[in-house]
């Protein structure tokens, strides 16, 4: 095989009981690291979400051992060939949550959550005109990409989600709600979420955007830019037909643009959007004040 798809990134979750979490977090990072490969892992007492990048025979030696165990037997991962590692270090942290919301109502996603609709039938359901289409990511990540008709959350974390849905979904209870995120995990919640509040006809697409990009038959058709991820591709391309619709705006200039960063102010980090132009001109900060700033502390160190 070439060398430069030698790589593989997995993208993976599962809510489950584990028991003794904080200690099996520890454990788990020492696990990772002798392996070799680099990721993010949350785990908390009610299941794991991780993306981690390795060699191929690092992944699949995770997979194994991953699905050896009964708690995650039947764990789904998803695969994208990589050139190399899409990380920096290794790090599993332990939460309270997988999914910080705070709900004041205990979320249990295996007893309470939307129906899942595999990719076909979810572009089905995008093509109706009686669904509402709920993008269950923070503001951010919808500015970059997000299916046609998708509803923009105005929200920057997960947890304003229920406060925003009274606010703004109260009179749609009756109607199907369509909810999707990157991977599911969030949805697995989200849909919880709606479902407690008294909506009746909840889905939620099975196995994210991502999957929904690799499905032969729709090839992520109805997907408009890119979607957004937590590693050091930062996004990726979904739609895989004729159609390339770029719906992304450079933060400085207003421009069509489709590539996002990280200010290049390690105070700031903020995530935005910039076109060719002003990556070159503004130097990769999102704000004069933010160069400066990083100027002075490089100076100062």
């Amino acid at each position: 095989m070439s060398t430069s798809t030698n790589y593989q990134i997995l993208l993976y979750y599962k809510f489950v009981t584990i028991p003794n979490a904080e200690e099996f977090a520890a454990e788990h990072l020492a696990y990772c690291k002798e392996l070799g490969l680099k990721g993010r892992i949350l785990i908390a007492g009610e299941g794991i979400n991780g993306t981690v990048s390795g060699t191929i025979e690092q992944t699949e030696q995770y997979v194994r051992d991953m699905q050896s165990n009964p708690l995650f037997s039947d764990m789904v991962f998803k695969v994208d060939e990589a050139e190399g590692h899409a990380f920096k270090k290794m790090f599993v942290r332990y939460k309270k949550e997988l999914v910080t919301l705070r709900y004041e109502k205990p979320l249990d996603p295996n007893t309470l959550s939307g129906t899942r609709l595999k990719p076909k039938d979810f572009h089905d359901y995008l093509l109706r005109d009686d669904v509402i289409v709920l993008d269950g990511r923070n503001d951010y990540e919808y500015d970059l990409g997000h299916f046609r008709n998708a509803i923009r959350p105005d929200v920057e974390t997960f947890k304003e989600f229920p406060e925003w849905i009274r606010e703004n979904l109260s009179e749609a209870k009756d109607k199907p709600i369509l909810t999707y995120c990157t991977g599911g995990i969030r949805c697995e919640k989200l849909t919880g979420v709606l479902l407690s509040e008294g909506f009746t006809d909840v889905y939620q697409l099975d196995g994210g955007i991502v999957t929904y990009g690799k499905d032969e038959e729709v090839k992520g058709r109805l997907f408009d830019g890119k979607c957004y991820v937590f590693d050091e591709r930062i996004s990726v391309p979904i739609n895989r037909t004729e159609e390339d619709i770029v719906v992304g705006k450079c933060y400085h200039c207003g421009e069509s643009a489709d590539h996002m960063i990280n200010c290049g102010d390690d105070t700031c980090h903020r995530q935005h959007i910039v076109c060719e132009s002003c990556a070159e001109t503004r130097h990769g900060f999102c704000s004069p004040a933010c160069e400066e700033n990083e100027m002075n502390r490089l100076v100062r160190n």
